[in-house]
């Protein structure tokens, strides 16, 4: 299916697997540029093999970043697969791999060895540690770098052990700097008639999110340290129980605290010194939460937020991700979308967050099979029957 997105037209040449790689070309796919997955013959992307779940055979976690994307297997260490691979640069705007620094130079793929022959190419590389500094040829995978990057240090409870996020947030970052690099780039092409080279890292990424932790550390001379679902900074932002479950209040300023406490019933907890301002909170939080909580675990979870909503106090339920994703406002921003795929039938792929205008991203079709498109990439650059088949029995596609 054809996409009028902002990127419709582009070319993507994707040598990524795993996660980080794989989000960033699915970001890209989903407004509109054309995306080949160029993938191992006989095993493909890793997280092919990831699970369970699986649905018909498929790895739900693969499913999860590859929609919109074309699956061309190739060996493109092979003499023949790198004649192929060439030309799919030739035609290509945009390239993106995630091997380690080092690898693709050694065989003449890295981004100064294909410079001039392709002046307008967008070459983004994703790694742990970046394509410079002492730890460049060192891999980096997600949990090591939420370890390594400060952020398990500063998640978890107070007194337990560190905790890496749900999600492989350093992956997601990444995936997501390497879209905003991608486009950066191609702005500037669009003024320059050159394309560049954008170097994102997993473990930069990370550090990046550090934001306000690292902003105290660095000119507040403190050690930022694990506090549960408490904030360092204001209060109070936290975990509440209520009679029948948990939820989140999120009290931004000392407006918002004194509707809190009128809702609560605590209009002379306001009014108190250890109380009245954010500093003052802060350094009194664990009183302060304790009269809340007290509060709070008398009423149904349903109660306290209704009446905490009315009065404008910034509240969420905890909720687990099958609630989340029959949420209405999931179907009113169509973030569940359904295609059809190619072996498992009807597959949900979640939505495309980032709503354009005029000229809005979609989802067009499920994620491909091993090699589902490998004939007909081969065939556009000139390849027939016989040359495939020839191919495929010489295990290069």
């Amino acid at each position: 299916m054809s996409s009028s997105g902002p990127l419709a037209g582009l070319t993507v040449l994707d040598l990524t697997r795993v996660l980080a790689g794989p989000y960033c070309t699915m970001l890209l796919a989903d407004m509109g540029a054309r995306v080949i997955k160029i993938e191992q013959p006989g095993r493909g992307d890793d997280t092919r093999a990831w699970g369970p779940p699986f649905v018909g055979g498929e790895s739900t976690y693969f499913l999860s970043v590859n929609r919109n994307k074309e699956s061309v297997t190739l060996d493109f260490k092979s003499p023949r697969g790198r004649d192929i691979l060439d030309q799919l640069i030739s035609r290509a705007d945009i390239l993106v791999e995630n091997f380690r620094p080092g690898v693709l130079a050694r065989i003449g793929l890295d981004y100064a060895s294909l410079q001039a022959a392709h002046p307008r190419l967008v070459y983004c590389s994703i790694s742990g540690f970046g394509q410079t500094g002492p730890r460049s040829r060192q891999p980096g995978y997600d949990a090591v770098v939420q370890a390594e990057g400060g952020l398990m240090s500063i998640t978890g409870d107070v007194d337990g052990e560190p905790f890496r996020l749900g999600v492989a947030i350093a992956d997601l970052t990444a995936g997501l700097l390497a879209t905003q690099g991608i486009a950066l780039a191609l702005f500037a092409r669009e003024r320059t008639g050159r394309g560049q080279s954008v170097d994102v890292a997993l473990f930069d990424a990370v550090v990046s999110l550090l934001s306000y932790q690292a902003s105290a550390a660095l000119n507040g001379g403190v050690v930022p340290r694990r506090m549960g679902n408490r904030h360092p900074q204001i209060a109070p932002y936290d975990v509440f129980p209520a009679a029948d479950g948990d939820f989140f209040l999120a009290v931004g300023n000392d407006e918002q605290f004194a509707r809190l406490c009128r809702v609560a019933g605590l209009e002379s907890v306001a009014r108190d010194t250890r109380f009245a301002t954010n500093p003052a909170r802060v350094t009194n939080y664990l009183p302060l939460r304790d009269r809340l909580a007290v509060v709070f675990g008398e009423r149904t979870r349903a109660d306290c937020l209704a009446a905490l909503t009315a009065a404008g106090v910034p509240c969420g339920a905890v909720r687990d991700v099958p609630d989340v994703l029959t949420e209405p406002q999931i179907a009113a921003r169509a973030m569940i979308q359904a295609v059809e795929h190619a072996t498992a039938g009807m597959v949900k792929v979640l939505g495309v967050p980032l709503k354009l205008s005029d000229t809005p991203g979609s989802v067009r079709t499920a994620p491909p099979t091993l090699g589902q498109h490998t004939d007909r990439v081969l065939s556009e650059l000139g390849l027939g029957p016989h040359d495939i088949t020839s191919l495929r029995q010489a295990l290069v596609v």
